[in-house]
């Protein structure tokens, strides 16, 4: 009875999350709704709503650049703030990354590290007022972890090489039994490299999205509290739910570098992880 109870449960969450990826979810308005408000019908109003995730995105590309050319315009032995909390975060993402991968670590952390920050600083950007989550698209969170897949392939061919790469796909089969069990092994590794992508945007997309519903819903009923007074005030009830959506928002970031970290050392050559141990 549990069973089936769950099989439900499960099976009506991931309807839920198609049905948002597909119509999009309740959310807050932000600014990019505001103005295609106004300008509906016409095609500047049609070209933002269309793009409106792109260009968050590209808000906060802009905005990571800036802050990553102030920090280095003038580096210093002793750092002034902002460049002493850069230099504090690449540290840490640096130490994390090696932890796991080893040396050959050092190479992988520009692209996880820079995954990391971009992801956070989206999950972040729409507890802002007039400001959404690019991360609560479906759109955003594929292409994030089809770029992972792709690096993971790459790496897997330029440092096993083709055959060591195909080898791997097989299960690696050194006895006869591995022989057998090919046709079995290759498959099932086939479909779990292309489970990996799927499994990570849609972990990122259904936790970014349950967290703007929730905003949206108490927010809607901290206005329906208040609605005798006909004003467009009510009681901020999504205060204490903002202080969950950012420690989610973090940790949603950190998983999806974590599990990225962990694709590419299941990827790295044997030989190179005996080293390292």
């Amino acid at each position: 009875m549990g069973f089936t109870q769950g099989f439900f449960t499960a099976a009506s969450a991931a309807e839920n999350a198609f049905r948002w990826a597909s119509e999009g979810a309740p959310e807050l308005p932000n600014f990019i709704t505001v103005l295609h408000h106004f300008f509906i019908g016409t095609s500047f109003g049609d070209f933002i709503h269309k793009w409106e995730n792109v260009i968050f995105s590209l808000i906060i590309v802009v905005f990571l650049v800036l802050i990553a050319k102030l920090a280095s315009r003038k580096p210093s032995l002793i750092p002034g703030k902002l460049q002493n909390l850069v230099e504090m975060i690449v540290e840490a993402l640096h130490n994390f990354v090696v932890g796991i991968l080893g040396p050959q670590g050092k190479h992988f952390v520009p692209f996880l590290g820079t995954l990391f920050i971009y992801i956070l600083c989206m999950n972040l950007f729409g507890l802002f007022p007039l400001m959404k989550s690019p991360t609560s698209s479906i759109n955003t969170t594929v292409a994030l972890a089809i770029c992972v897949f792709l690096y993971v392939q790459y790496t897997g061919i330029r440092r096993n090489g083709i055959i060591g790469y195909i080898d791997h796909m097989m299960g690696q089969p050194r006895n006869l039994i591995g022989i057998v069990l090919v046709p079995l092994m290759l498959p099932l590794h086939i479909v779990e490299e292309l489970a990996k992508p799927m499994s990570l945007s849609l972990r990122l997309f259904g936790n970014i999205t349950g967290e703007d519903v929730l905003i949206y819903i108490f927010v809607g009923l901290g206005v329906a509290v208040l609605s005798f007074t006909h004003l467009p005030v009510g009681i901020p009830l999504q205060i204490p739910f903002i202080f969950l959506a950012i420690l989610t928002s973090f940790i949603q970031a950190l998983v999806f570098m974590l599990l990225s970290t962990i694709y590419f050392s299941l990827m790295l050559p044997h030989h190179e992880e005996e080293e390292h141990h």
